[in-house]
This record gives C-alpha cells, sequence and structure tokens, in this order.
C-alpha cells in the first residue's frame, strides 16, 4: 500500500524530499507540499515528475497544521522546516495521531541551543498514541548515525572512538554564502564547541581546535572540532564508547567573513533597535545572504562525508570509515539541488521509505540509529547516496591517514 506523505517546509532540503518522493510512486500515494512561503512550493511542484498537491502553512501554528493533516490524512509528516518548529508540528501529530520525521533537531529561537531532550520529553505521549517519531533523518544526523549502528552490528565486537568528519569541497562562486538556512548554520557554528571523552562531555571555544583531515576523493581539508547533535544520541545508543567527536571544513574566506560578521553583533540572535523598530540582526543577515537552493545551478565540486571508528574486531585493534562521495554538478543534473541539500533530503526518503515497508517500526520517540540499519543502507544506496567501507590503519590517529584512492575493506 502507498505511502500518503505531508511534506512541511519547501526550502532546499524540503525541495529535494518533494522532488524524489514524486520520482518513487511505487511506494509514494499522494504527497503534498507545505510551506509558509507558497510561491516557493509552486515552483518545486512544476519541477516534480509527478503531482504533488501543495499549501500555505504558518508551522509555528499548531491549529493550522492539525487542520492541514486533517484535511490531508498523511500516514507520515516530513518535517523539513526550520528547527523552531519541530515541537509545534510533533504536537499537531500527536493531536491528530499521525507518525512523524525530521531531519534536524529542536531548538528553541531565543538561544543557540540544539539539544534532543525536548523531542525525547514527548516518547511516553507518542507511545500512548501508538505513534512513532523519528528524529534526525538527514545525514549529519541520519546516515551518520546509521553508519554508526552499522558499524556496530557488522564490523566491530567494541566501538571505542568515532570522529564524525563532513567536508564539503565544493565551489559555489559566491564570497560568502551558507549551504542551508543561514540563520541555522550560522548558530551552530558560533556556538561553543563540545565533545564526549570517558563518560563527561568536554567544551571548547567556537573553532578552537582543528587539524588537516584527509578526505575520500577530496583530499587533505583544514576541519575543526564543533559540537553535533548526533553526539548526544549516539552516546546513549552505541556500546562500550569511550570518544567521539564531530569534524567540519571551513575556508579560509568563510572563517574570515564570519568573525567580521560576529565582530560587528550581524550574529546576535537577540534583538536591537533600529529607527525604532525591534530586528533580530540574524534574521536580517539572513536576508541579505544568497537562498541556499540559489547556489545550486553554479556549484561544483564534491561533499566527502563519513564516519571514523576506533576499537575492537575479534580481539584485534580496527580502525575503519563508512562515507559517501556526492557531486554538486550531478545532483544539479539530476534534481536541480547542490550536494549539501541533496544530501540532506535524500536520507528523509529513504526514511520514509522504511515506514512504508515496515522496515522500521515501533511506538514512542526514537533516534534513526535504533533501527536495524541494513535495510536502509540498502535502499539510501539505490536512490543516490551509495557508501563505501574502508579499511585504515589500525595505529594510525586520526588526520594521519591517506585517502585519496580508498581500498574497499573486506
Amino acid at each position: 500500500m502507498a505511502l500518503d506523505v505531508l511534506i512541511i517546509g519547501a526550502g532546499a532540503a524540503g525541495s529535494v524530499v518533494a522532488k524524489k518522493c514524486a520520482m518513487h510512486r511505487e511506494v509514494f500515494g499522494r504527497i503534498h507540499l507545505a510551506s509558509r512561503t507558497f510561491k516557493k512550493c509552486e515552483v518545486i511542484q512544476k519541477q516534480c515528475a509527478s503531482e504533488i498537491s501543495i499549501s500555505q502553512l504558518d508551522a509555528d501554528n499548531v491549529s493550522e497544521t492539525v487542520a492541514i493533516i486533517t484535511k490531508f490524512k498523511p500516514q507520515l509528516v516530513i518535517n523539513m522546516a526550520l528547527p523552531y518548529q519541530d515541537l509545534a508540528i510533533m504536537s499537531a501529530c500527536l493531536e491528530t495521531g499521525v507518525d512523524y520525521m525530521d531531519t534536524a533537531n529542536y531548538e528553541p529561537r531565543d538561544v543557540a541551543k540544539f539539544e534532543y531532550s525536548w523531542q525525547w520529553a514527548y516518547h511516553d505521549r507518542f507511545k500512548d498514541k501508538g505513534i512513532k517519531a523519528i528524529l534526525g533523518c538527514g545525514f549529519d544526523p541520519g546516515m551518520t548515525n546509521i553508519y554508526c549502528a552499522y558499524a556496530q552490528k557488522h564490523l566491530f565486537d567494541e566501538i571505542h572512538n568515532i570522529d564524525i568528519v563532513d567536508c564539503n569541497a565544493g565551489d559555489h562562486g559566491q564570497s560568502f554564502a551558507t549551504n542551508f538556512n543561514p540563520e541555522i548554520n550560522i548558530r551552530e557554528v558560533t556556538q561553543r564547541g563540545k565533545y564526549w571523552e570517558e563518560g563527561e562531555w568536554k567544551e571548547i571555544d567556537a573553532l578552537s581546535i582543528n587539524q588537516m583531515i584527509d578526505y575520500p576523493e577530496v583530499g587533505g581539508r583544514r576541519s575543526y572540532l564543533l559540537y553535533h547533535e548526533e553526539l548526544e544520541s549516539l552516546v546513549k545508543h552505541i556500546k562500550g564508547l569511550k570518544r567521539i567527536r564531530f569534524w567540519m571544513t571551513f575556508g579560509e574566506e568563510y572563517i574570515k567573513h564570519l568573525t567580521v560578521l560576529q565582530n560587528i553583533g550581524m550574529t546576535r540572535i537577540d534583538p536591537v533597535v533600529h529607527h525604532g523598530q525591534k530586528i533580530i540582526p540574524i534574521e536580517f543577515l539572513k536576508t541579505l545572504l544568497p537562498e541556499p537552493s540559489s547556489l545550486a545551478e553554479n556549484y561544483t565540486g564534491k561533499t566527502s562525508i563519513g564516519c571514523v571508528f576506533e576499537g575492537i574486531k575479534d580481539g584485534k585493534k580496527r580502525r575503519v570509515m563508512i562515507y559517501n562521495v556526492c557531486d554538486h554538478a550531478l545532483t544539479h543534473q539530476e534534481i536541480g539541488a547542490q550536494a549539501v541539500s541533496y544530501t540532506t533530503g535524500v536520507p528523509a526518503v529513504a526514511g520514509a521509505m522504511m515506514v512504508a515497508s515496515g522496515a522500521w517500526s515501533g511506538i514512542g520517540v526514537f533516534n534513526v540509529e535504533q533501527f536495524d540499519p541494513d535495510p536502509f543502507m540498502e535502499q539510501v544506496a539505490k536512490i543516490g547516496l551509495p557508501w563505501h567501507v574502508v579499511e585504515l590503519d589500525a595505529h594510525a590517529q586520526l588526520g594521519e591517514d591517506i585517502l585519496f584512492t580508498p581500498q574497499v575493506a573486506a
């Protein structure tokens, strides 16, 4: 039986979800796209390979979302809106008894802090209602979590250390732009860093730790230690873990522009008075920056994202990397998207396929690594994100690996 889906959010990644669902009518029945900006929905509707319906929606308004769910009657709501709106959309799903999925965890508008506690608090209510919420089904979080589940199931007896490494080696031709919503991107990068080691969280100043990491099909890139939301759930679900960190690449120009914007107060999230009106500087900055979806046409280069694992297999030390490489030009050729949006949207579609097939079942609130990784890994490779496993030097440290021409592990 085909799965009817309501997709909320018509940004760059939401566009990918809508277009990809419309390409797979063997799985998806009715597809409805809703967004605050109706014009974006109209553009996406025309670009889809098969018919979808659209409407305008203020996802901050629970009653509006309840009304559209009640009218359209989806079996799954795929939340591709802003992280600020997660709880409102979850509440609407709870009221209407419909399954929920998102790609990024909740964060409040007035505090640059994201964590799963607010969404995990819905577990008992979703369970009592007999429905499920699937959290973080993008790439990171999402694919990276499932790589961890796959490594735990197949490649290791014990996983001790995980480094999630995220490189966008693409060039969009802009002096400064963000690959997804500027507010979320800048808030994420400028908050204090954090990683987990030996049973406790260790905080660092933003962008204060960096090193060169060699990425498959890309080469060496300077990578910065950040806090990222999947660390919080993986600490709970990967057994025997001693340390987990998240690294992301930034070019010198990005860092330079970001530093200037911080120094002059343009990344502030608190209101300031301008000509008698209150404005939030980062929201104003978002208005000035290019729309992430507009970057796709001239984007060149690749993303290279994965997980480096250290642990024990059959009594011996082992290091393995699982990763995906995605080409900006090829994703634009396929569906008019840049690779960052593509790698976020495609896993959500694969996750929805898991719901449709019953491969991911249960009631309550779940992170994706709690499900069987195998059917997802098989499906996501088929619909656009092939993955690779490489054996690394068991005695090397992160940053010492050479991955230009990786060999597939046995």
